[in-house]
């Protein structure tokens, strides 16, 4: 499982989709409905935040977003459409960092395209999911290198 902090319109459309899938698994642990994943280190900063429920079904509202902005027909209507939540999480620089070298080497792989593209932006980064705001600091301690 991975839960990216960075924003999700630096990922490809793969990567996008895992993402949504991903999330809404997340989501459904929060939520108690599965039996595995529950102790997963991504999930860590949702559980530490006040309503970890607002926090995944704002985190899934801009990958939705985004996914309509390309024009995918992910559903809504699995997450909540209630209130949505800014800038309430914390990720260190580090972990951006990481995420962003992670990132690369995967589209390295399989997305030149989407590759070339994020890196004409690389002067406007970092941006993240709008749930999450940057402080100082290396790698989150959940991460798993």
């Amino acid at each position: 499982m991975r839960l990216w902090s960075i924003h999700p319109k630096y990922l490809d459309k793969r990567g996008l989709v895992a993402l949504w899938r991903e999330g809404l698994l997340a989501k459904k642990v929060l939520e108690g409905k599965t039996k595995g994943y529950k102790n997963h280190p991504q999930l860590q900063r949702f559980k530490e935040s006040k309503n970890p429920l607002l926090a995944i079904n704002s985190y899934l509202y801009f990958v939705w977003k985004e996914a309509k902005k390309r024009g995918y027909n992910f559903r809504k209507g699995k997450i909540s459409s209630g209130r949505i939540i800014l800038g309430k999480i914390p990720v260190t620089k580090g972990q951006i960092k990481f995420e962003f070298s992670h990132l690369f080497k995967k589209l390295e792989k399989r997305a030149q395209r989407k590759l070339e593209e994020i890196k004409k932006e690389e002067k406007n980064f970092p941006e993240v999911n709008p749930v999450f705001y940057i402080i100082g600091g290396e790698i989150e301690k959940w991460e798993k290198i």
